[in-house]
Protein backbone atom coordinates (compact mmCIF):
# COMPACT_ATOMS: atom_id res chain seq x y z
CA UNK A 1 0.00 0.00 0.00
CA UNK A 2 1.65 3.47 -0.88
CA UNK A 3 2.71 5.85 1.97
CA UNK A 4 4.44 9.13 2.58
CA UNK A 5 7.16 9.82 0.54
CA UNK A 6 10.10 9.99 3.01
CA UNK A 7 11.59 13.61 3.55
CA UNK A 8 15.29 12.11 2.71
CA UNK A 9 13.97 11.44 -0.75
CA UNK A 10 12.53 15.18 -1.11
CA UNK A 11 16.13 16.44 0.12
CA UNK A 12 17.95 14.17 -2.55
CA UNK A 13 15.89 15.29 -4.79
CA UNK A 14 16.57 18.61 -4.58
CA UNK A 15 20.33 17.94 -4.47
CA UNK A 16 20.71 15.83 -7.19
CA UNK A 17 18.49 18.33 -9.27
CA UNK A 18 20.15 21.54 -11.15
CA UNK A 19 17.48 24.47 -11.47
CA UNK A 20 18.88 26.35 -13.77
CA UNK A 21 18.57 22.88 -16.35
CA UNK A 22 15.14 22.23 -15.38
CA UNK A 23 13.54 26.19 -16.28
CA UNK A 24 15.69 25.77 -18.73
CA UNK A 25 13.53 23.08 -20.09
CA UNK A 26 10.44 25.08 -19.91
CA UNK A 27 11.75 28.77 -19.94
CA UNK A 28 15.17 29.38 -22.26
CA UNK A 29 17.20 31.31 -20.12
CA UNK A 30 20.37 33.67 -21.17
CA UNK A 31 23.76 33.82 -18.39
CA UNK A 32 23.92 37.59 -16.97
CA UNK A 33 26.47 37.68 -14.30
CA UNK A 34 26.16 34.57 -11.87
CA UNK A 35 22.40 34.09 -12.75
CA UNK A 36 20.27 33.24 -15.79
CA UNK A 37 17.31 35.55 -16.59
CA UNK A 38 14.34 35.19 -18.59
CA UNK A 39 11.02 36.84 -19.23
CA UNK A 40 8.81 35.88 -16.41
CA UNK A 41 6.71 32.86 -17.43
CA UNK A 42 4.46 33.90 -14.39
CA UNK A 43 3.64 37.51 -16.02
CA UNK A 44 3.64 39.42 -19.44
CA UNK A 45 6.70 41.72 -19.54
CA UNK A 46 8.76 43.27 -22.09
CA UNK A 47 12.02 43.51 -19.97
CA UNK A 48 13.45 39.81 -18.30
CA UNK A 49 12.95 40.43 -14.20
CA UNK A 50 13.18 36.70 -14.03
CA UNK A 51 16.12 35.21 -12.68
CA UNK A 52 17.39 31.60 -11.14
CA UNK A 53 20.65 31.28 -9.20
CA UNK A 54 22.42 28.26 -9.43
CA UNK A 55 24.28 28.89 -6.00
CA UNK A 56 21.25 29.10 -3.94
CA UNK A 57 19.10 26.79 -6.64
CA UNK A 58 16.41 29.49 -6.35
CA UNK A 59 14.22 31.08 -8.75
CA UNK A 60 13.19 34.47 -8.26
CA UNK A 61 11.25 37.58 -10.16
CA UNK A 62 11.50 40.85 -9.19
CA UNK A 63 8.34 42.06 -11.15
CA UNK A 64 5.75 39.74 -9.97
CA UNK A 65 7.29 38.49 -6.76
CA UNK A 66 7.06 34.45 -7.29
CA UNK A 67 10.04 32.49 -6.06
CA UNK A 68 10.93 29.19 -4.90
CA UNK A 69 13.29 26.07 -5.48
CA UNK A 70 12.49 23.33 -8.39
CA UNK A 71 9.65 21.99 -6.37
CA UNK A 72 8.07 25.25 -6.15
CA UNK A 73 8.65 25.71 -9.75
CA UNK A 74 7.19 22.98 -11.20
CA UNK A 75 3.97 23.22 -8.88
CA UNK A 76 3.56 26.84 -10.45
CA UNK A 77 4.57 26.81 -14.16
CA UNK A 78 2.79 22.63 -14.67
CA UNK A 79 -0.64 23.63 -12.11
CA UNK A 80 0.81 20.91 -10.12
CA UNK A 81 -0.33 20.07 -6.52
CA UNK A 82 2.99 18.76 -4.12
CA UNK A 83 3.21 14.99 -5.39
CA UNK A 84 2.30 15.39 -8.75
CA UNK A 85 5.57 18.59 -9.11
CA UNK A 86 7.93 15.78 -6.64
CA UNK A 87 6.99 12.86 -9.28
CA UNK A 88 7.42 15.50 -12.27
CA UNK A 89 11.31 16.06 -10.77
CA UNK A 90 12.12 12.77 -10.22
CA UNK A 91 10.85 11.95 -13.82
CA UNK A 92 13.67 14.62 -15.08
CA UNK A 93 15.91 13.28 -12.68
CA UNK A 94 15.76 9.58 -13.85
CA UNK A 95 14.89 8.19 -10.32
CA UNK A 96 11.14 6.81 -8.87
CA UNK A 97 9.65 7.83 -5.94
CA UNK A 98 9.44 5.70 -2.76
CA UNK A 99 6.93 5.42 -0.42
CA UNK A 100 7.47 4.91 3.10
CA UNK A 101 5.49 1.66 4.51
CA UNK A 102 3.74 1.20 7.81
CA UNK A 103 2.14 3.94 9.84
CA UNK A 104 -0.81 5.67 8.99
CA UNK A 105 -2.38 4.06 6.49
CA UNK A 106 -3.96 6.06 2.89
CA UNK A 107 -7.26 5.29 2.81
CA UNK A 108 -8.59 2.88 0.48
CA UNK A 109 -10.25 5.15 -1.94
CA UNK A 110 -7.01 7.07 -2.59
CA UNK A 111 -6.31 10.15 -5.19
CA UNK A 112 -4.81 7.22 -7.60
CA UNK A 113 -7.21 5.19 -7.22
CA UNK A 114 -10.04 7.94 -8.25
CA UNK A 115 -7.59 8.71 -11.02
CA UNK A 116 -7.68 5.16 -12.22
CA UNK A 117 -11.44 4.16 -11.63
CA UNK A 118 -11.94 7.44 -13.74
CA UNK A 119 -9.70 6.12 -16.80
CA UNK A 120 -11.36 2.84 -16.80
CA UNK A 121 -14.21 4.19 -17.04
CA UNK A 122 -13.58 6.44 -20.20
CA UNK A 123 -12.19 3.67 -21.22
CA UNK A 124 -15.30 1.50 -21.31
CA UNK A 125 -17.29 4.02 -22.67
CA UNK A 126 -15.59 4.89 -25.99
CA UNK A 127 -15.90 0.94 -26.01
CA UNK A 128 -19.86 1.26 -25.41
CA UNK A 129 -19.88 4.23 -28.10
CA UNK A 130 -18.25 1.65 -30.77
CA UNK A 131 -19.91 -1.85 -29.65
CA UNK A 132 -22.80 -1.45 -28.04
CA UNK A 133 -25.96 -1.42 -30.00
CA UNK A 134 -27.98 1.09 -27.96
CA UNK A 135 -25.45 3.55 -29.15
CA UNK A 136 -26.81 3.91 -32.34
CA UNK A 137 -28.81 7.20 -31.41
CA UNK A 138 -25.30 8.86 -29.86
CA UNK A 139 -23.65 7.96 -33.07
CA UNK A 140 -26.47 9.15 -35.33
CA UNK A 141 -26.28 12.29 -32.81
CA UNK A 142 -22.61 12.86 -33.23
CA UNK A 143 -23.18 12.70 -36.73
CA UNK A 144 -25.93 14.74 -37.55
CA UNK A 145 -23.65 17.85 -35.45
CA UNK A 146 -21.10 16.62 -38.21
CA UNK A 147 -18.18 15.61 -36.12
CA UNK A 148 -16.01 13.14 -37.77
CA UNK A 149 -14.33 9.70 -36.11
CA UNK A 150 -11.02 11.81 -36.08
CA UNK A 151 -12.23 14.49 -33.29
CA UNK A 152 -14.61 12.09 -31.89
CA UNK A 153 -11.27 10.37 -31.05
CA UNK A 154 -9.30 13.10 -30.27
CA UNK A 155 -12.01 14.17 -27.61
CA UNK A 156 -12.07 9.99 -26.11
CA UNK A 157 -15.70 10.80 -26.96
CA UNK A 158 -18.16 8.06 -24.96
CA UNK A 159 -21.41 6.63 -24.97
CA UNK A 160 -23.19 5.67 -21.24
CA UNK A 161 -25.79 2.88 -21.73
CA UNK A 162 -29.38 3.26 -20.93
CA UNK A 163 -29.15 1.46 -17.73
CA UNK A 164 -29.10 2.02 -13.63
CA UNK A 165 -26.19 -0.34 -13.35
CA UNK A 166 -23.52 -0.31 -16.13
CA UNK A 167 -20.82 0.70 -14.39
CA UNK A 168 -22.08 -0.88 -10.77
CA UNK A 169 -21.43 -4.29 -12.72
CA UNK A 170 -17.89 -3.58 -13.50
CA UNK A 171 -16.30 -1.64 -10.64
CA UNK A 172 -16.40 -1.41 -7.67
CA UNK A 173 -19.58 0.84 -6.27
CA UNK A 174 -17.50 2.93 -3.64
CA UNK A 175 -14.84 4.13 -5.70
CA UNK A 176 -17.45 4.95 -8.48
CA UNK A 177 -19.16 7.83 -5.58
CA UNK A 178 -16.16 8.79 -4.83
CA UNK A 179 -14.95 9.21 -8.48
CA UNK A 180 -18.71 11.48 -8.94
CA UNK A 181 -19.67 8.58 -11.06
CA UNK A 182 -22.48 6.87 -9.22
CA UNK A 183 -25.47 8.38 -6.49
CA UNK A 184 -25.61 6.37 -3.30
CA UNK A 185 -29.21 7.03 -1.96
CA UNK A 186 -30.25 7.23 1.77
CA UNK A 187 -31.80 4.02 1.09
CA UNK A 188 -28.56 2.25 0.56
CA UNK A 189 -29.09 1.74 -3.35
CA UNK A 190 -26.84 2.86 -5.46
CA UNK A 191 -26.99 3.89 -9.40
CA UNK A 192 -24.79 5.23 -11.79
CA UNK A 193 -24.69 8.67 -12.44
CA UNK A 194 -24.91 8.65 -16.14
CA UNK A 195 -27.05 6.75 -17.96
CA UNK A 196 -28.13 6.98 -21.93
CA UNK A 197 -25.97 9.75 -22.61
CA UNK A 198 -23.21 10.83 -24.60
CA UNK A 199 -20.04 11.40 -22.68
CA UNK A 200 -17.28 13.94 -22.91
CA UNK A 201 -14.54 13.20 -20.42
CA UNK A 202 -13.00 16.45 -18.75
CA UNK A 203 -8.88 15.71 -18.70
CA UNK A 204 -6.37 17.97 -16.96
CA UNK A 205 -3.07 19.67 -18.15
CA UNK A 206 -1.48 16.00 -17.93
CA UNK A 207 -4.56 14.27 -20.02
CA UNK A 208 -5.95 12.90 -17.00
CA UNK A 209 -9.08 12.27 -16.42
CA UNK A 210 -11.19 14.35 -13.44
CA UNK A 211 -14.87 13.89 -14.65
CA UNK A 212 -17.33 13.79 -17.17
CA UNK A 213 -19.71 15.60 -19.17
CA UNK A 214 -22.67 13.92 -20.37
CA UNK A 215 -25.62 14.96 -22.67
CA UNK A 216 -29.08 13.39 -23.40
CA UNK A 217 -29.92 12.11 -26.76
CA UNK A 218 -33.71 12.83 -26.33
CA UNK A 219 -35.58 15.95 -24.26
CA UNK A 220 -35.30 15.14 -21.36
CA UNK A 221 -33.71 16.89 -18.43
CA UNK A 222 -31.27 18.31 -17.38
CA UNK A 223 -29.66 18.15 -21.37
CA UNK A 224 -26.29 18.79 -19.79
CA UNK A 225 -24.82 16.91 -16.39
CA UNK A 226 -21.64 17.57 -14.71
CA UNK A 227 -19.59 15.35 -12.60
CA UNK A 228 -19.85 16.69 -9.00
CA UNK A 229 -16.91 18.06 -6.96
CA UNK A 230 -14.29 14.66 -6.20
CA UNK A 231 -11.28 15.39 -4.64
CA UNK A 232 -9.52 15.40 -8.35
CA UNK A 233 -12.19 17.41 -10.09
CA UNK A 234 -13.23 21.13 -9.12
CA UNK A 235 -15.25 22.91 -11.43
CA UNK A 236 -13.46 26.63 -11.01
CA UNK A 237 -10.42 24.81 -11.88
CA UNK A 238 -10.36 23.77 -15.49
CA UNK A 239 -11.62 24.33 -18.59
CA UNK A 240 -12.90 21.56 -21.22
CA UNK A 241 -10.74 21.25 -24.48
CA UNK A 242 -7.35 22.74 -22.74
CA UNK A 243 -5.53 19.45 -22.90
CA UNK A 244 -6.32 19.12 -26.43
CA UNK A 245 -5.47 22.42 -27.01
CA UNK A 246 -1.98 22.37 -25.13
CA UNK A 247 -1.46 18.87 -27.92
CA UNK A 248 -1.74 21.19 -30.61
CA UNK A 249 -0.29 24.54 -29.25
CA UNK A 250 1.68 24.95 -26.14
CA UNK A 251 1.72 28.80 -26.42
CA UNK A 252 -1.53 29.53 -28.51
CA UNK A 253 -1.63 33.14 -29.86
CA UNK A 254 -4.88 33.49 -28.29
CA UNK A 255 -7.95 31.24 -26.56
CA UNK A 256 -11.36 30.98 -26.99
CA UNK A 257 -13.92 30.63 -24.20
CA UNK A 258 -17.25 29.50 -25.11
CA UNK A 259 -20.18 28.00 -23.54
CA UNK A 260 -20.40 23.87 -24.23
CA UNK A 261 -18.59 21.29 -24.82
CA UNK A 262 -19.65 20.96 -28.55
CA UNK A 263 -19.10 24.57 -29.28
CA UNK A 264 -14.84 23.17 -28.25
CA UNK A 265 -15.40 20.32 -30.34
CA UNK A 266 -17.57 21.69 -33.18
CA UNK A 267 -15.06 24.55 -33.84
CA UNK A 268 -11.89 21.89 -33.42
CA UNK A 269 -13.69 20.06 -36.28
CA UNK A 270 -13.45 22.61 -38.89
CA UNK A 271 -9.82 23.70 -37.89
CA UNK A 272 -10.54 26.16 -34.68
CA UNK A 273 -7.90 24.30 -32.25
CA UNK A 274 -8.15 26.77 -29.51
CA UNK A 275 -11.15 26.72 -28.22
CA UNK A 276 -12.00 26.18 -24.61
CA UNK A 277 -15.31 25.80 -22.12
CA UNK A 278 -16.08 26.29 -18.64
CA UNK A 279 -17.50 23.20 -16.98
CA UNK A 280 -21.43 24.60 -16.13
CA UNK A 281 -19.84 27.61 -13.88
CA UNK A 282 -19.10 31.23 -14.90
CA UNK A 283 -16.00 32.11 -16.15
CA UNK A 284 -14.02 33.08 -12.71
CA UNK A 285 -10.57 34.88 -12.37
CA UNK A 286 -8.98 31.44 -11.84
CA UNK A 287 -10.06 30.60 -14.86
CA UNK A 288 -8.44 33.70 -16.30
CA UNK A 289 -5.06 32.70 -14.34
CA UNK A 290 -5.15 29.90 -15.85
CA UNK A 291 -5.27 30.36 -19.50
CA UNK A 292 -2.98 33.75 -19.22
CA UNK A 293 -0.92 31.34 -18.24
CA UNK A 294 -0.41 29.71 -21.31
CA UNK A 295 -1.73 32.91 -23.97
CA UNK A 296 -1.64 36.87 -24.00
CA UNK A 297 -5.42 37.29 -25.13
CA UNK A 298 -8.44 35.33 -24.08
CA UNK A 299 -11.30 36.01 -26.04
CA UNK A 300 -15.03 35.15 -24.85
CA UNK A 301 -17.44 33.97 -27.23
CA UNK A 302 -20.65 32.75 -25.79
CA UNK A 303 -23.92 32.29 -27.79
CA UNK A 304 -26.13 34.88 -28.95
CA UNK A 305 -29.07 35.57 -26.54
CA UNK A 306 -30.45 37.50 -23.35
CA UNK A 307 -28.14 34.34 -21.23
CA UNK A 308 -24.86 34.69 -23.20
CA UNK A 309 -25.05 38.23 -23.20
CA UNK A 310 -24.92 38.35 -19.84
CA UNK A 311 -22.39 35.69 -19.36
CA UNK A 312 -19.86 37.84 -21.17
CA UNK A 313 -20.20 40.57 -18.86
CA UNK A 314 -20.03 38.78 -15.88
CA UNK A 315 -16.81 37.09 -17.50
CA UNK A 316 -15.34 40.62 -17.90
CA UNK A 317 -15.51 41.94 -14.77
CA UNK A 318 -13.74 38.69 -13.89
CA UNK A 319 -11.27 39.32 -15.93
CA UNK A 320 -10.61 42.95 -14.69
CA UNK A 321 -8.24 41.66 -11.77
CA UNK A 322 -6.14 39.30 -13.75
CA UNK A 323 -5.59 42.01 -16.71
CA UNK A 324 -2.14 42.84 -15.96
CA UNK A 325 0.05 44.68 -18.69
CA UNK A 326 0.39 42.44 -21.81
CA UNK A 327 -2.87 40.68 -21.86
CA UNK A 328 -5.64 41.36 -23.55
CA UNK A 329 -9.18 40.04 -23.26
CA UNK A 330 -11.77 40.55 -26.40
CA UNK A 331 -15.48 39.84 -26.64
CA UNK A 332 -16.75 38.42 -30.39
CA UNK A 333 -20.27 39.02 -30.30
CA UNK A 334 -22.50 35.52 -31.42
CA UNK A 335 -25.56 36.78 -33.71
CA UNK A 336 -29.05 37.01 -31.76
CA UNK A 337 -30.28 32.96 -31.56
CA UNK A 338 -26.57 31.72 -32.83
CA UNK A 339 -23.91 29.52 -31.16
CA UNK A 340 -20.48 29.14 -31.93
CA UNK A 341 -21.50 25.69 -33.22
CA UNK A 342 -23.84 26.84 -35.51
CA UNK A 343 -22.13 29.67 -36.53
CA UNK A 344 -19.08 27.94 -37.50
CA UNK A 345 -20.70 25.55 -39.69
CA UNK A 346 -23.77 27.74 -41.43
CA UNK A 347 -20.89 30.27 -41.99
CA UNK A 348 -17.19 28.75 -42.17
CA UNK A 349 -13.83 29.02 -40.99
CA UNK A 350 -13.36 32.10 -42.40
CA UNK A 351 -15.89 34.25 -41.19
CA UNK A 352 -15.39 32.65 -37.86
CA UNK A 353 -11.88 33.18 -37.84
CA UNK A 354 -12.61 37.19 -39.55
CA UNK A 355 -15.28 37.56 -36.58
CA UNK A 356 -12.10 36.23 -33.66
CA UNK A 357 -9.62 39.13 -35.25
CA UNK A 358 -12.50 41.54 -35.06
CA UNK A 359 -13.40 40.78 -31.60
CA UNK A 360 -14.40 44.14 -29.39
CA UNK A 361 -11.79 44.87 -27.31
CA UNK A 362 -13.32 44.69 -23.34
CA UNK A 363 -12.52 48.35 -23.26
CA UNK A 364 -15.14 49.26 -25.75
CA UNK A 365 -17.80 46.31 -24.36
CA UNK A 366 -16.80 47.66 -20.87
CA UNK A 367 -17.87 51.66 -21.27
CA UNK A 368 -20.73 50.86 -23.81
CA UNK A 369 -22.83 48.33 -21.51
CA UNK A 370 -21.98 50.51 -18.38
CA UNK A 371 -22.95 54.14 -20.55
CA UNK A 372 -26.47 51.52 -21.72
CA UNK A 373 -29.26 53.90 -20.56
CA UNK A 374 -27.70 56.96 -19.39
CA UNK A 375 -27.71 60.71 -20.79
CA UNK A 376 -23.75 61.39 -20.95
CA UNK A 377 -24.96 64.73 -22.04
CA UNK A 378 -25.97 65.88 -18.87
CA UNK A 379 -24.12 66.04 -15.39
CA UNK A 380 -26.28 63.57 -13.70
CA UNK A 381 -25.88 60.75 -16.15
CA UNK A 382 -21.68 61.79 -16.09
CA UNK A 383 -21.46 60.95 -12.63
CA UNK A 384 -23.59 58.35 -12.53
CA UNK A 385 -21.34 56.20 -14.90
CA UNK A 386 -17.88 57.31 -13.10
CA UNK A 387 -19.84 55.82 -9.78
CA UNK A 388 -20.57 52.59 -11.55
CA UNK A 389 -17.19 52.70 -13.42
CA UNK A 390 -15.04 53.42 -9.93
CA UNK A 391 -15.14 49.99 -8.01
CA UNK A 392 -14.38 48.11 -11.32
CA UNK A 393 -11.51 50.27 -12.18
CA UNK A 394 -10.06 49.78 -8.89
CA UNK A 395 -10.03 45.92 -9.11
CA UNK A 396 -7.37 46.40 -12.45
CA UNK A 397 -3.90 45.53 -11.20
CA UNK A 398 -1.80 48.92 -11.35
CA UNK A 399 0.04 49.12 -14.90
CA UNK A 400 -0.51 51.63 -18.19
CA UNK A 401 -3.72 49.78 -18.99
CA UNK A 402 -5.36 50.73 -15.79
CA UNK A 403 -4.08 54.46 -17.00
CA UNK A 404 -5.60 53.79 -19.97
CA UNK A 405 -9.09 52.77 -18.61
CA UNK A 406 -8.94 55.65 -16.28
CA UNK A 407 -8.39 58.45 -18.92
CA UNK A 408 -11.27 57.19 -21.11
CA UNK A 409 -13.56 57.01 -17.75
CA UNK A 410 -12.86 60.66 -17.68
CA UNK A 411 -13.46 61.94 -22.06
CA UNK A 412 -16.43 59.85 -21.60
CA UNK A 413 -17.20 61.74 -18.18
CA UNK A 414 -16.03 65.33 -18.92
CA UNK A 415 -13.53 65.35 -15.63
CA UNK A 416 -10.16 66.12 -15.88
CA UNK A 417 -9.48 65.05 -11.96
CA UNK A 418 -10.48 61.34 -10.74
CA UNK A 419 -7.96 60.16 -8.20
CA UNK A 420 -9.62 57.42 -6.86
CA UNK A 421 -6.93 55.06 -7.65
CA UNK A 422 -4.10 54.10 -6.15
CA UNK A 423 -0.60 55.39 -7.42
CA UNK A 424 1.85 52.10 -7.74
CA UNK A 425 4.72 52.43 -6.03
CA UNK A 426 7.66 52.67 -8.48
CA UNK A 427 10.78 50.01 -8.32
CA UNK A 428 12.67 52.71 -7.86
CA UNK A 429 11.04 53.88 -4.25
CA UNK A 430 10.50 50.33 -3.31
CA UNK A 431 14.60 49.97 -3.50
CA UNK A 432 15.23 53.19 -1.86
CA UNK A 433 12.50 52.03 0.78
CA UNK A 434 14.67 48.36 1.23
CA UNK A 435 17.56 50.21 1.51
CA UNK A 436 16.06 52.50 4.52
CA UNK A 437 14.74 49.26 6.20
CA UNK A 438 18.03 47.70 5.92
CA UNK A 439 19.72 50.44 7.63
CA UNK A 440 17.36 49.63 11.14
CA UNK A 441 16.79 45.93 10.23
CA UNK A 442 16.00 44.24 13.44
CA UNK A 443 18.62 41.46 14.95
CA UNK A 444 16.23 38.86 14.94
CA UNK A 445 15.51 39.55 11.43
CA UNK A 446 19.17 39.64 10.18
CA UNK A 447 19.81 36.86 12.00
CA UNK A 448 17.15 34.64 10.75
CA UNK A 449 17.45 36.18 6.79
CA UNK A 450 21.05 35.07 6.94
CA UNK A 451 21.14 31.56 8.67
CA UNK A 452 18.35 30.75 5.92
CA UNK A 453 20.55 31.97 3.18
CA UNK A 454 23.93 30.65 4.99
CA UNK A 455 22.94 27.16 6.79
CA UNK A 456 26.88 26.81 7.52
CA UNK A 457 26.57 29.59 10.22
CA UNK A 458 25.56 27.28 12.44
CA UNK A 459 29.14 27.34 13.17
CA UNK A 460 28.93 30.77 14.35
CA UNK A 461 25.73 30.27 16.29
CA UNK A 462 27.03 27.14 18.44
CA UNK A 463 30.01 29.55 19.65
CA UNK A 464 27.65 31.42 21.12
CA UNK A 465 26.41 29.01 23.45
CA UNK A 466 22.44 30.65 23.38
CA UNK A 467 20.08 30.11 26.34
CA UNK A 468 16.78 30.27 24.53
CA UNK A 469 14.89 31.08 27.92
CA UNK A 470 16.70 34.10 28.34
CA UNK A 471 15.95 35.24 24.44
CA UNK A 472 11.88 35.92 24.89
CA UNK A 473 10.53 38.29 22.04
CA UNK A 474 9.18 38.00 18.42
CA UNK A 475 10.27 35.51 15.83
CA UNK A 476 12.62 33.56 18.07
CA UNK A 477 10.93 30.57 18.01
CA UNK A 478 11.75 30.71 13.91
CA UNK A 479 14.98 31.29 14.67
CA UNK A 480 15.38 27.86 17.04
CA UNK A 481 13.23 25.94 14.58
CA UNK A 482 15.76 26.94 11.80
CA UNK A 483 18.66 26.04 14.10
CA UNK A 484 17.04 22.76 14.80
CA UNK A 485 16.44 21.63 11.34
CA UNK A 486 20.25 22.17 10.68
CA UNK A 487 21.50 20.77 13.67
CA UNK A 488 20.23 17.63 12.43
CA UNK A 489 20.55 17.98 8.54
CA UNK A 490 24.51 19.47 8.72
CA UNK A 491 24.62 19.74 4.87
CA UNK A 492 21.35 21.31 4.33
CA UNK A 493 20.76 24.44 1.91
CA UNK A 494 18.40 26.67 1.43
CA UNK A 495 15.98 24.99 -1.14
CA UNK A 496 15.46 22.17 1.12
CA UNK A 497 14.70 24.74 3.82
CA UNK A 498 12.35 25.80 2.06
CA UNK A 499 10.81 22.59 1.81
CA UNK A 500 10.33 22.24 5.81
CA UNK A 501 8.29 25.01 6.16
CA UNK A 502 5.81 24.29 3.12
CA UNK A 503 2.22 24.76 3.59
CA UNK A 504 3.27 25.94 7.59
CA UNK A 505 2.10 29.64 8.81
CA UNK A 506 5.89 30.29 8.33
CA UNK A 507 5.96 29.54 4.65
CA UNK A 508 5.34 33.03 3.66
CA UNK A 509 7.83 34.80 5.69
CA UNK A 510 10.50 32.40 4.85
CA UNK A 511 10.11 33.30 1.18
CA UNK A 512 10.49 36.78 2.16
CA UNK A 513 13.63 36.13 3.92
CA UNK A 514 15.31 34.32 1.66
CA UNK A 515 15.63 36.44 -1.51
CA UNK A 516 16.40 39.76 0.72
CA UNK A 517 19.93 40.85 -0.49
CA UNK A 518 21.74 42.24 2.33
CA UNK A 519 24.27 43.57 -0.28
CA UNK A 520 27.36 42.06 2.02
CA UNK A 521 30.34 40.64 0.77
CA UNK A 522 31.02 36.73 2.16
CA UNK A 523 33.67 37.81 4.34
CA UNK A 524 31.62 40.15 6.23
CA UNK A 525 28.43 37.77 6.29
CA UNK A 526 29.94 35.32 9.48
CA UNK A 527 30.60 38.74 11.57
CA UNK A 528 27.59 40.62 10.67
CA UNK A 529 25.38 37.25 11.66
CA UNK A 530 27.87 36.83 15.12
CA UNK A 531 26.95 40.69 15.40
CA UNK A 532 23.53 40.43 15.08
CA UNK A 533 23.14 37.01 18.22
CA UNK A 534 25.15 38.79 20.11
CA UNK A 535 22.52 41.68 20.08
CA UNK A 536 19.69 39.59 20.37
CA UNK A 537 21.60 38.10 23.40
CA UNK A 538 21.94 41.34 24.78
CA UNK A 539 18.75 42.29 24.22
CA UNK A 540 17.87 39.22 26.24
CA UNK A 541 19.88 39.78 29.07
CA UNK A 542 18.46 43.53 29.47
CA UNK A 543 14.90 42.15 29.14
CA UNK A 544 15.42 39.50 32.27
CA UNK A 545 17.16 42.34 34.03
CA UNK A 546 14.31 44.55 34.19
CA UNK A 547 11.76 41.70 35.15
CA UNK A 548 14.04 40.99 38.09
CA UNK A 549 14.36 44.75 39.04
CA UNK A 550 10.60 45.21 38.72
CA UNK A 551 10.09 42.19 40.60
CA UNK A 552 12.12 42.87 43.30
CA UNK A 553 10.01 46.33 43.52
CA UNK A 554 6.42 44.42 43.42
CA UNK A 555 6.90 41.43 45.61
CA UNK A 556 10.67 40.61 46.01
CA UNK A 557 12.84 37.99 45.07
CA UNK A 558 14.13 34.45 45.95
CA UNK A 559 17.66 33.97 47.00
CA UNK A 560 18.29 32.93 43.38
CA UNK A 561 16.87 35.32 41.80
CA UNK A 562 19.10 38.16 43.78
CA UNK A 563 22.51 35.91 43.16
CA UNK A 564 21.33 36.07 39.42
CA UNK A 565 20.56 39.85 39.55
CA UNK A 566 23.17 40.72 41.30
CA UNK A 567 25.41 38.93 39.07
CA UNK A 568 24.05 40.51 35.92
CA UNK A 569 24.97 43.91 37.59
CA UNK A 570 27.94 42.63 38.76
CA UNK A 571 28.86 42.01 34.64
CA UNK A 572 27.71 45.82 34.07
CA UNK A 573 30.27 47.36 35.64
Amino acid sequence: MAGRIPRSFIDDLLVRVDIVDLVDSYVPLKKSGSSYVARCPFHTEKTPSFAVTRNKQLYHCFGCGVGGNAISFLMDYSHLDFVEALEGLADFVGVSVPRESGGTPVKKNNTSEVFQVLEQVAGFYIQQLRENETAKAAVAYLKSRGLSGEVAQEFQLGYAPDRWDALLKRFNAQQLIDAGLAISKESGSVYDRFRGRVVFPIRDRRGRVLGFGGRVLDDSLPKYLNSPETTVFHKGREVYGLYELLAKNSKPERIIVVEGYMDVIALAQFGVGYAVATLGTATSKEHLELLFRFTSEVVFCFDGDKAGREASWRAVLSAFPSLRDGRQVKIMRMPMGVDPDTFVRDRGLQEFEHGVMSAQALSEFFFERLSNGLNLDGMEGRASLVNKAKAYLQTLPNGVFQELMLEKLKALSKIDKLDFLEKPTTLKHLRHKQQQEDTKLSPIRLAITLLLQNPALIIEFEKKQVQWPMLDFPGIALLKKIVEIIEQHPDINLPRLLEHFRGKDEEKYIKIMMNHDFCISGDEIAEEFSGAIDRLINLGREQRLDELIEKERVSGLALHEQKELLSMLASRI
